[in-house]
């Protein structure tokens, strides 16, 4: 059985890439899906499909168009979600698909540091589980497979 995980948060470093890794060294059945990773394509995309946009708001609104289809589409798609927020990038978009996740009934991983204990509670007490890194959200994706 292979698992489709949905993976929220943001892409200006290589956390998805960690999990990859770590779930390919463990041989788990786990297909990662998420958010356009080449943060030039994932803005440029509405105008490539859409053509031209007059203005850099109707630019960012053709881009969140088409970004938001790709995330619709594979957040219903997946089996679990695992939503990462960090100290440094706090994006609101982490919130939106950890809230689409509950939302849609999806098993939800919150990633979060201690730091971030307080704005995120509410969430986190409707999350699945909440760690504190990567390495023990893929602890609990192997934790599924065990006999």
């Amino acid at each position: 059985m292979q698992l489709i995980v949905y993976l929220a948060g943001q892409i200006h470093d290589d956390w998805r890439e960690q999990l990859r890794r770590g779930a390919e060294e463990r041989k788990l059945p786990l297909l990662f899906k998420g958010p356009q990773e080449n943060h030039d394509l994932s803005d440029d995309i509405g105008e490539r499909i859409k053509g031209k946009q007059p203005t850099a708001v109707y630019r960012d609104h053709a881009a969140s168009e088409v970004n938001n289809l790709r995330t619709r589409v594979w957040m219903q798609k997946a089996d679990i979600v695992i939503a990462l927020f960090g100290e440094k990038y706090r994006q609101w978009n982490t919130a939106m698909d950890a809230s689409m996740a509950l939302a849609l009934n999806k098993p939800l991983i919150l990633i979060r540091p201690t730091s971030l204990h307080h704005p995120l509670k509410e969430l986190a007490q409707r999350a699945q589980l909440v760690v504190e890194t990567p390495e023990q959200a893929l602890d609990a994706l192997a934790y599924l497979f065990e006999e």
